[in-house]
């Protein structure tokens, strides 16, 4: 009979008849738990004999039984299926399981997750059932059971099980694995490992990671067999060494002491000698070890717990036999209890609380706890609650959320025994633009939503603390649903509403409901009509960290005006209705909601009504469709880009959107991306979301069931049919620059076109029947963005969110990214998916999520800083003053959303344009330095060829002085005479900086920490003889020799023909100075940045960095970042990506002051054009500098990023001239005091410092695009290489061989010695015989000496006179 239970119970197909069988078993659920599930056996329970292994049959009856004999101390749910369909058993034993209270420390314990280790499977029912029949009768077990939350996973393997062999050692059945053969003890996300499985394979795995991000439990064991020990993180280490490498975690020492709880109640284990007959001399001391040295586990489950799960986890190895005869289990349990329910207990150490928010006192979820010198965070729960376990000592802590100010409480003492209690209250961050405090919604909702399926995890749904009341039409319409308690309120007018009268209508919501709404202006139409938005939220004014923003853009094409009626209607719907009605209040509490009902009023000015397919009205007032405007990934679009859709592309970059819907008329159909292809025809052209898109396309179309039965206008195109009322855009017709595809390809933000009704402008008496179709599916479809998956990306050490962390879908080719809190939302499909969040500066961290139908899974990823490499802990480190931290924190500040926006909007001041002469121009520096001389300081580089100056203003808080430990930036223009507007915008930037200095906090301290040089015209004589109004003239290009002074500037004699013009001189000499970080200079004739070389390269060393800085002033400009030139006056039309591009390509030459500068100067410069017109009328400077006013800012703030340092020796003196090489290219030099700087992009930079004397340095630097400049101490120590060998050994080896020199010199000494006296004999006796002697010689000299030199070696018995002689020879 068990055998056919099994098999009954392991087929899928059956599983459900089984249900046929409830009748003769009563249920067991946990009425608080819609996940529990259990069947009740009909057998009476058994008593224990403890000589029995139970397989998944008697598993499940032991636990049903257990459940029905102790219901108020126990529940059984699962947390999944096995890849075979048996059911992943969880019993949870505490006081009162049906509900969860807070307070509880939750603890589990995990057993047989390799199958053939079975003693964990039985010790741990063996366990669960001493704790139901212990309570009330031993006092430790009752309150252990009363103040914890305990859950035993008996089985995480079942398939395994099933398939190993009692009496089994070794594992030779292969019951290890699951049934997909994968190791679940290796295929969890690991820090080291990058490898992803496919989910499909590892059910359990799945299920279980599930389960732990769900409950965060606080403890855990890991129960093992094939040897006695127990094992600490980590389990394996970067290197992946196969034995021997400790790797330790943060906790180490609590690590420690916890694997020691368990060793030294278990008798065996503690002697540290387990002696298993195949490794007789494996010793571990005390019975404990670490994972990664014992041998390296890489995808281990205790790993994942303590990195990802907020849970500290140890593995227990309970036996030598992974599957003992049955003989021995009572034997295995009286060696385990002890350390079983000792282990149990350490979940009440260190420190527990609650996290509170200060003005309501709610309960805030997922705030990090940071414990100061322990890089090791872990987040509160679902009501505030956290558990931290900590060894006896004093501790700093504090805690942390995006969006409340940090508390932090020193000197914590923690005690042996029971956790110490501190509890946090935070309050919310004030947002400075709205002037209202940001409430963040962290908290979770109380109640679980009982359409949660059981197999999956729970999610937060669109519920929050009231159940929705909806009234759905059936499907085939005819049907009539109950009637609800409750009935909204509908819009009580319908009628066409004008421009005027549009906007009295928003005026008059927004007055009567200011709470939750807030209605605000991206723009302006043509004939320069608002572009109106209302948002409407409980917190409409802010973006909210953990809050979706969604959008309904409507009325873009002018004549179809069904869309701005509904829009107005909605409005009307949500504001009457919330507080009343509960899916309303749900959705405007858990939602920012914005509704733009006219993105083109000048276009339904002109329409006219009963107009049911005509283009009156259709486009903007100058005549281009705006559905056709955008910049297109398969077309360039060649037509200006237009007011409107400029307002649309800043406004889409400014708010975080994630589901959106631009309202059209003309059809009725969702239409969804992608909207054209490469071929330009009418075929399908799916994106890499294809399958979210028709999700959440049909969640519109079937709340309307005109729309979902697919032949809408069969008057109008009997032929047209959309099979769900849905169509991939392309496969309708081919839209090149649609809004949809742009919102997808550029933002975060899920775009569908919806065509709402056949015709186009239909009478009002119409509008009713048009919301009485389409309010369910409105409402449905804000219901969309909580769907999928969302979370928080933060740092694991401080607990900071981290914006533009990149969240990446194993298998979908399209990445999202954080917001400026670090919360994100990522469109999904239910599925189960291996999700990747990575950011600059941090490891990537992977896990896997369940999305369910119906609700957003939460996931949040901490992640690890990426630390500087080469630098020996020991180092020295860079200080950090509170000054300089507040500093740091405003660079981020102004670097990340609206922050820079903010400030220019708070900054604003009088201006009069008009344009200066060089008389006015020099009158305006002087009277900035009479007016501000203790912040600016004017002086000449020069004259021009007409002996006019080339003035220089520097702005800081020591004008004049040497300040090398500040970034020192310099602003120009004018090199080209007739390009006029630049001149003018450094004008009024100084006068900016100079007036707002002392005033607004952002610009004094930006003044304070930067040396800022302007100057305002290089070539005054040019300037001149411009003339305004002509956009194109040459006239006054060139200085007053007709030279163009950005061909002028050489570095090499070898490359000038003839000597540098003087303008030309005055900024070389400048340059020269070798102390700028980054010059900017701006020029006219186009809309661009640009940046270097001008000459032709094949290739731009640290190109990377160049690009980014253009583009920062680029993106900060409200028309440049679209890449439309929209020169058409000079021909420059066309589409630049991203509004940036390399100079020569733009125009390459000779001689540019950029290119000087990059290469002599050793400071990047970037070139920006700021406008189509060369010399445009004065009337348009005011909007030129409303246009350049947030991009110079934003070079004042990108200035202070990338790596900075000081070089210095080993006694603290500082080197100048170093070279600090930059990912073995470009070069900076340290200046005075031994200070650098460089700008990089952001990421992973190699930087080389080398000096003269001195050993080389390495470092590599991580640089964020939000962050300011990483700081770096290198000290050089003195060079102890010569010739590439060790100091050492080259001193060594020359004392060898100058001792061998000089034994050698002795002894050639003393032989010459000796021969110089035979010498002198034979030379004496010489000239005795001196006649002789020359009759021999000249006999020799006739033909013996050629003789005796090619002979001169074989004779090695020459006489001492015939050496002599040879010698003489």
């Amino acid at each position: 009979m068990v055998h056919v239970w099994e098999r009954l119970l392991t087929r899928p197909k059956l599983r459900l008849s089984l249900l046929l069988l409830a009748f003769l078993l009563s249920l067991v659920v946990s009425p608080g738990d819609t996940r529990t599930r259990s069947v009740n056996p009909s057998t009476e329970e058994t008593v224990e004999t403890y000589n029995k292994y139970y397989n998944y049959v008697d598993l499940t009856m032991r636990l049903q039984s257990l459940v029905e004999k102790y219901p108020h101390l126990a529940n059984l749910s699962s947390v999944g299926e096995s890849v075979e369909g048996r059911q992943l058993w969880v019993i949870r034993i505490t006081k009162d399981p049906s509900r969860d209270t807070p307070g509880r420390p939750k603890f589990k314990y995990v057993g047989n997750m390799h199958g053939d280790e079975t003693v964990s499977r039985q010790v741990l029912v063996y366990l669960v059932e001493y704790l139901l029949a212990a309570y009330g009768e031993e006092t430790r077990i009752t309150e252990l059971v009363d103040t914890t939350d305990i859950y035993i996973m008996p089985s995480m393997n079942p398939d395994g099980f099933e398939k190993s062999k009692e009496g089994d050692c070794d594992g030779e059945n292969g019951g290890r694995n699951n049934a997909l053969n994968m190791d679940l003890n290796r295929s969890f996300p690991d820090q080291y490992d990058e490898k992803v499985l496919n989910p499909v394979s590892i059910p359990e795995v799945v299920a279980v990671m599930r389960w732990i991000k769900e409950k965060k439990f606080v403890l855990s064991g890991n129960l093992h067999g094939g040897t006695v020990v127990a094992s600490y993180p980590f389990d394996d280490s970067a290197t992946h060494q196969r034995q021997g490498q400790y790797s330790s975690a943060e906790d180490d020492v609590l690590f420690r002491y916890l694997a020691l709880v368990y060793s030294k109640n278990h008798n065996v284990m503690k002697t540290g000698e387990p002696n298993c007959p195949d490794s007789l001399t494996e010793k571990f001391k005390d019975g404990i070890t670490n994972g990664a040295q014992w041998y390296d586990v890489p995808g281990g489950m205790q790993d994942y717990n303590y990195l990802y799960g907020n849970c500290l986890e140890i593995t227990m190895e309970l036996s030598c036999c992974k599957y003992p005869p049955s003989s021995e289990l009572q034997q295995e349990w009286d060696l385990n209890r002890e350390s079983l329910l000792a282990y149990i207990a350490q979940v009440h150490i260190g420190v527990r609380g609650f996290v509170k928010e200060a003005i309501n006192g709610t309960a805030l979820a997922n705030v990090s706890i940071v414990v100061a010198s322990i890089r090791h965070n872990l987040t509160t729960g679902e009501y505030g609650e956290y558990y931290r376990l900590l060894l006896p000592g004093t501790y700093n802590i504090t805690a942390v959320a995006p969006g409340f100010t940090p508390m932090t409480v020193d000197s914590v003492q923690v005690v042996e025994g029971k956790a110490t209690e501190l509890n946090f209250t935070l309050a919310p961050v004030v947002t400075k633009a709205a002037g209202s405090i940001t409430v963040t919604e962290n908290s979770m909702p109380s109640s679980n939503d009982s359409n949660i399926s059981t197999t999956t995890t729970t999610t937060t749904t669109t519920s929050s603390d009231s159940t929705k009341t909806r009234l759905v039409p059936s499907k085939g319409g005819n049907s009539s649903p109950a009637v609800p308690e409750h009935q909204p309120i509908q819009p009580q007018e319908f009628r066409h509403h004008n421009y005027a009268d549009m906007e009295l209508f928003l005026r008059k919501y927004s007055s009567e409901f200011p709470s939750i709404t807030n209605l605000y202006k991206i723009g302006r139409s043509v004939e320069g009509r608002e572009l109106y938005v209302m948002a409407i939220s409980d917190n409409p004014t802010v973006h909210e960290h953990g809050e979706p923003e969604f959008k309904y853009v409507a009325n873009m094409h002018g004549n179809e005006v069904v869309s701005r009626e509904l829009m107005l209607n909605l409005i009307e719907y949500l504001c009457s209705n919330y507080g009343t009605d509960p899916e309303v209040t749900q959705l405007v509490n858990s939602t920012r909601i914005h509704i733009m009902p006219s993105m083109n009023p000048d276009g339904y000015e002109v329409a006219i009504e009963g107009d049911e397919q005509g283009y009156s009205g259709r486009n903007n007032s100058n005549n281009f469709d705006l559905n056709r405007n955008f910049p297109d990934q398969f077309v360039t679009i060649t037509e200006p880009r237009q007011p409107e859709t400029i307002a649309v592309i800043n406004w889409l970059k400014s708010i975080p959107f994630i589901l959106s819907a631009n309202l059209h008329g003309g059809s009725l159909v969702v239409n969804y991306p992608y909207d054209d292809d490469k071929k330009g025809t009418s075929e399908s052209s799916p994106s890499p979301d294809d399958k979210v898109f028709q999700q959440i396309s049909r969640a519109y179309s079937q709340e309307n069931p005109l729309m979902h039965n697919g032949h809408p206008c069969e008057t109008l195109y009997p032929n047209e049919y959309f099979e769900d009322g849905i169509t991939n855009g392309a496969h309708w017709y081919n839209v090149p620059g649609g809004m949809q595809d742009w919102n997808y390809l550029n933002t975060n933000c899920f775009e569908v076109t919806i065509e709402l009704g056949c015709v186009k402008y239909p009478m009002a008496r119409e509008l009713p029947k048009h919301w009485e179709q389409n309010r369910r599916s409105l409402l449905e479809f804000i219901h969309q963005v909580h769907i999928g998956v969302k979370g928080t990306v933060s740092d694991l050490t401080d607990g900071t969110g981290i914006p533009n962390a990149t969240i990446n879908v194993r298998g979908i080719d399209h990445n999202i990214s954080s917001a400026r809190t670090g919360d994100f939302w990522r469109l999904l499909s239910p599925g189960t998916y291996s999700i990747t969040a990575s950011a600059d500066g941090y490891k990537s961290v992977r896990t896997y999520a369940t999305v369910s139908k119906g609700g957003a899974e939460v996931v949040d990823f901490r992640l690890t800083r990426i630390h500087f490499k080469g630098q020996s802990p020991k180092g020295p480190k860079p200080t950090q003053n509170p000054s300089e931290k507040k500093f740091k924190s405003l660079i981020k500040e102004l670097s990340l959303g609206q922050g820079l926006e903010d400030l220019v909007r708070s900054t604003a001041t009088d201006n009069s344009f008009r344009y200066r002469g060089y008389k006015e121009l020099s009158g305006f520096l002087r009277g900035l330095t009479l007016n501000f001389p203790k912040i600016t300081s004017l002086q000449s580089l020069g004259q021009s060829v007409e002996f006019r100056t080339i003035w220089a203003l520097e702005i800081s808080n020591k004008p004049g002085q040497t300040e090398p430990s500040e970034p020192k930036i310099r602003f120009e223009a004018g090199i080209h005479g007739n390009a006029a507007v630049g001149p003018e915008l450094l004008l009024e930037f100084a006068a900016f900086l100079c007036i707002n200095y002392g005033k607004n906090p952002a610009i004094s301290r930006l003044i304070n920490e930067t040396r800022i040089v302007i100057v305002p015209s290089i070539n005054p004589d040019g300037r001149e003889q411009a003339i305004e109004k002509l956009c194109n003239s040459t006239q006054g290009l060139t200085n007053a020799h007709g030279k163009d002074l950005d061909t002028d500037f050489f570095g090499n004699a070898s490359q000038r023909v003839v000597e540098a013009q003087p303008e030309s001189r005055a900024m070389m000499d400048m340059i020269l100075d070798k102390s700028y970080t980054l010059s900017v200079a701006l020029d006219g004739g186009s809309l661009v940045a640009t940046y270097p070389y001008d000459k032709p390269v094949q290739s731009v060393e640290n190109e990377g960095t160049l690009k980014y800085l253009a583009s920062v002033y680029a993106n900060n400009h409200p028309k440049m970042h679209l890449g439309d030139t929209g020169c058409s006056n000079n021909g420059q039309m066309g589409n630049i990506p991203d509004g940036v591009m390399r100079a020569a390509e733009r125009q390459s030459h000779m001689g540019s002051m950029k290119d000087f500068s990059m290469d002599f100067g050793h400071c990047p410069e970037i070139t920006v054009y700021s406008g189509c017109c060369l010399f445009p009328p004065a009337e348009q400077l005011a909007t030129l500098w409303a246009e350049n006013k947030k991009p110079l800012l934003s070079m004042l703030v990108e200035v202070h990023k990338g790596v900075r340092g000081v070089v210095r020796d080993k006694s603290g003196k500082p080197i100048v001239g170093a070279i600090i090489v930059l990912n073995g290219g470009v070069r900076v030099f340290t200046t005075e005091g031994g200070y650098f700087h460089a700008l990089l992009a952001p990421g992973s930079h190699n930087i080389e410092a080398v000096a003269d004397g001195y050993q080389q340095q390495r470092k590599e630097v991580v640089v964020s695009s939000y962050e300011a400049a990483t700081s770096l101490i290198i000290e050089f120590d003195m060079d102890n290489n010569i010739f590439g060998l060790p100091r050492e050994f080259v001193v060594a080896s020359a004392a060898a061989s100058m001792t061998a020199l000089v034994v050698t010199a002795c002894i050639i000494w003393c032989v010459c010695a000796a021969k110089s006296n035979r010498q002198k004999d034979g030379f004496h006796r010489l000239r005795q015989h001196r006649d002789d002697y020359d009759d021999e010689i000249r006999l020799t000299s006739m033909g013996s000496k050629k003789s005796l030199l090619a002979h001169e070696f074989q004779d090695e018995s020459e006489s001492e006179e015939d050496t002599l002689y040879a010698n003489k020879i």
